[in-house]
């Protein structure tokens, strides 16, 4: 029983505190870190994730990079025992949903903006977002001679070499590759920095002179020179209905806005695809798996324009599987997605927004798994209740617990966030010690669940027209129970 049981063992990973390293890029919280560390252990627990702050490593100057204090965090962790997956964060920390610390994203590279605004995301009204750098510079050598791509494939390559002893004692298990704000694969289309509140629908936000001539090229090639980026899509907090582009019978549905957002989401992911080829090269032959992040935009899923998700560059429609089409690039790369929003119930959001969290799960767990990827979860919120972990099982298996092998489905792991003196409160932690084990099937805890082989070379790309493909017809996504076998 114990090796079947074990294929339902689905590993847990904490995320550390935003703040762990000060902004100084000094390790100073030592012995709290090691006490977190040690209740965690006592948990169950099988890692850590951490923010590794592009900002703080390479702050200083170009091609300048100060790995020690993180090297004092890694060994904490492998002296406490547990695994590690790292974000390389090449976006700024400040601006986003439970940001408690601002680490922007190196000075140097904000100079160069100083006297070109446009290598940053821009909306339409002209307004920039500082915390990514726009994709429309991946293949701009603006910043010292080389590209923005090249940036971040030098800032992993510093980490690959700097980390090497963590990486070849099967310390660090997972490198997640940033791709955007937050650290996820999107646009910085709701940001609470420019007045975005929830449920607006977002902004477009390409209209750097970067992306404005792509676009314009690409129009002109499809046979359009007419055709301009959208300007009737509205503002930040506007509602779908206000807008023409995401009105019922609005541009969305035209030809002009079909060709727009199938232009607006595929560049997005080109911009995945190139830095994953160059994580890929960078980690080759180390055993980790790569991943990327993927936002849980789930206002407005309810409504046939998702204009949340399109806004974001998720090219998603009722009709229109705009995840699937991500998890086929991931193959290329054997990467897997991380997805968030796993703690939400449908039944606790309000209904204005026409927000669906378990059927937007639903959906991008059952494309990714179509795609045969290894998928993961977090949460979106700080939460401690047992709805929530029970929400979080329920996800994590969406059909149970199989006593003869492995379930049909299961995640891969789930990562809860955060580390925090609530969690460790007694009751609190009590529940979460609970919710650990039954994430682990009731078992011990189990160092040797899915060990991670050697990173191969990624696969020849994908052409763009053959990824497009998997977006029609929409799929029906697998059956989920409504409830957990195992609650907490």
């Amino acid at each position: 029983m114990a090796g079947n049981a074990l294929a339902n063992y689905v590993q847990v990973y904490v995320m550390l505190p935003l703040d762990v390293i000060t902004v100084d890029n000094t390790f100073e919280k030592e012995d709290e870190t090691r006490a977190q560390l040690k209740k965690l252990t006592e948990a169950g627990a099988d890692g850590v994730m951490i923010d590794v702050w592009w900002g703080l490593v390479e702050g200083k100057e170009p091609g300048v990079y100060d790995w020690s204090a993180y090297r004092q965090v890694f060994k904490l962790v492998q002296e406490a025992g547990l695994k590690l997956q790292a974000i390389m964060s090449c976006h700024q920390c400040g601006g986003n949903v439970g940001d408690v610390v601002n680490i922007p994203i190196p000075q140097w590279v904000r100079d160069v903006g100083k006297s070109n605004p446009d290598i940053f995301y821009t909306n339409r009204s002209g307004l920039t977002n500082i915390e990514y750098l726009t994709l429309g510079v991946d293949d701009q050598p603006l910043f010292h001679g080389r590209t923005a791509i090249q940036l971040y494939a030098d800032y992993m390559k510093s980490f690959r070499e700097n980390m090497a002893d963590f990486l070849d004692a099967g310390v660090v298990v997972d490198i997640e590759v940033g791709l955007g704000p937050a650290g996820e694969m999107r646009y910085p289309s709701y940001p609470q920095s420019q007045g975005w509140v929830f449920p607006g629908v977002g902004e477009f936000i390409c209209y750097d002179k970067y992306l404005q001539a792509d676009f314009k090229a690409a129009a002109e090639e499809a046979g359009h020179p007419e055709w301009d980026l959208p300007d009737d899509a509205g503002t930040y907090n506007d509602t779908p209905e206000k807008t023409q582009f995401f009105a019922d019978n609005g541009t969305y549905q035209t030809d002009k806005g079909k060709f727009f957002l199938t232009w607006y989401s595929n560049k997005l992911i080109k911009h995945g695809d190139k830095i994953l080829d160059e994580a890929n090269k960078v980690f080759l032959g180390c055993k980790v798996q790569l991943a990327i992040k993927v936002s849980g935009i789930h206002w407005w899923y309810n409504v046939p324009n998702h204009a949340a998700e399109l806004t974001a560059g998720y090219y998603n429609l009722d009709d229109r599987d705009g995840y699937r089409t991500i998890a086929h690039m991931l193959t290329r790369h054997r990467a897997s997605m991380n997805f968030t929003c796993a703690e939400m119930r449908d039944s606790e959001q309000s209904s204005e927004a026409k927000s669906a969290p378990e059927e937007l799960v639903q959906q991008v767990l059952s494309a990714g798994w179509r795609e045969g990827l290894n998928l993961a979860c977090e949460n979106a919120l700080n939460r401690y209740d047992a709805t929530a972990y029970n929400t979080i099982l329920r996800n994590a298996r969406p059909q149970g617990i199989n006593k003869n092998g492995p379930p049909e489905h299961k995640l891969h792991g789930f990562t809860y966030l955060r580390v925090s003196d609530e969690l460790f409160q007694e009751q609190n932690y009590t529940t979460f010690k609970t919710f650990v084990r039954r994430m682990h099937a009731n078992l011990d805890y189990n160092p040797n669940v899915d060990p991670v082989a050697p990173l191969e070379r990624s696969k020849a790309e994908i052409p763009i027209e053959e990824i497009l493909e998997v977006a029609q017809p929409k799929l029906e996504p697998f059956p989920f129970d409504k409830d957990t076998d195992l609650p907490v």
